[in-house]
């Protein structure tokens, strides 16, 4: 199996279950994750990546990490020199409408979006309320164009959207699509040649329904002329996505393991979980497992069944353990002082 890997990690778009999957892997096999420098819980996000900004990162020593997924903005100089050459590069993105719903949601508080009621109103005239100078503005246009390094704010000229994609391209081994979640799963195992368990999932950092408002039509197409950017790179790795499937899985083969997949995660389910899914953050009784709440978006997370053995009380935990306290724990572990 593939033991060194660099995830960019795009905002709102089921990456924090992907990281939970590198979590999950990592800790089974022992391997180093390049964690924040101090133990945060992003790579000095939003400015452009910088080896320095992981913790144990000397230019004096030629140490390296496994597994590169924490929030950053890609720079693959800098990234190049924290992971192994072999490392394989993936992403995964999202609808830039969908995305850009969640993000009003949870990123209420951005100057960009703290003086609107709905994002309806906020695309009415984005560029009353959208300031590019101002520091948070990526929340609120072309947020995975962000991301990837790239600025938001450039022009939408197909030259240059080649470009994009060309780096993209050249950079990544695959890109996911969060809207075919099993589909990319599966992908992923494929070209990390995993096992099924490495990468089952519950869904992690997923909102409360109540908090979701679908948009009107016209709302829908001024998003995705306001996201431009992201649109143009979602279509074309959209696209590419399913190629790519064609070309090393096949659909019949792709349809078998997404069942079990399902199979796989509905037993785990009925083993794990109390109740048949997620509950609301209020309805969470291991304070240790409520994830974290933020902005006008409502949560949700897990109760694990009672009198599990210990083994499967592990994998249990593991799986809806939410990201920030994982990390931390994990953090903990591989920085845990040496014993003199």
């Amino acid at each position: 199996p593939q033991t060194d890997i660099v995830f960019l990690k795009v905002h709102k778009s089921a990456s924090s279950t992907v990281m939970n999957i590198l979590f999950r892997f990592g800790e089974t096999h022992n391997l180093t994750f390049a964690f924040p420098a101090g133990g945060g819980n992003q790579l000095y996000y939003p400015h452009h990546f910088l080896a320095r900004f992981v913790q144990g990162f000397s230019p004096r020593s030629p140490r390296r990490f496994n597994i590169l997924c924490h929030h950053m903005r890609f720079l693959q100089p800098e990234v190049q020199k924290v992971v192994p050459s072999s490392a394989v590069y993936f992403s995964i993105l999202r609808n830039p409408v969908q995305l850009m719903e969640s993000s009003f949601m949870y990123y209420k508080g951005a100057s960009a979006f703290s003086r609107v009621r709905s994002l309806e109103e906020f695309l009415s005239q984005p560029h009353r309320y959208y300031n590019r100078t101002s520091g948070d503005r990526h929340y609120a246009k072309n947020l995975m164009t962000f991301d990837f390094g790239f600025n938001p704010d450039g022009d939408v000229s197909p030259e240059r959207v080649q470009l994009m994609i060309k780096a993209i391209e050249a950079s990544f081994d695959f890109v996911l699509i969060s809207e075919y979640f099993e589909e990319s799963m599966v992908l992923l195992k494929e070209m990390l040649c995993w096992d099924l368990d490495s990468v089952v999932f519950f869904p992690l950092n997923a909102r409360d329904k109540s908090t979701k408002s679908p948009l009107s039509d016209s709302a829908v197409e001024k998003a995705k002329e306001w996201n431009r950017l992201d649109w143009e790179i979602y279509t074309h790795f959209n696209r590419t996505f399913w190629e790519r499937i064609d070309w090393d899985i096949g659909r019949e083969r792709m349809r078998r393991e997404v069942q079990a997949l399902r199979a796989r995660q509905a037993e785990l389910a009925r083993t794990c979980l109390q109740g048949t899914g997620s509950v609301a953050p209020k309805d969470i009784r291991d304070s240790s497992l409520r994830p974290l709440q933020h902005g006008g978006a409502r949560i949700l997370g897990y109760n694990l069944k009672q009198g599990l053995d210990k083994e499967m009380e592990r994998t249990c935990r593991r799986l809806v353990t939410p990201e920030l306290q994982y990390s931390s724990t994990l953090y903990k572990k591989q920085f845990a002082p040496k014993p003199l």
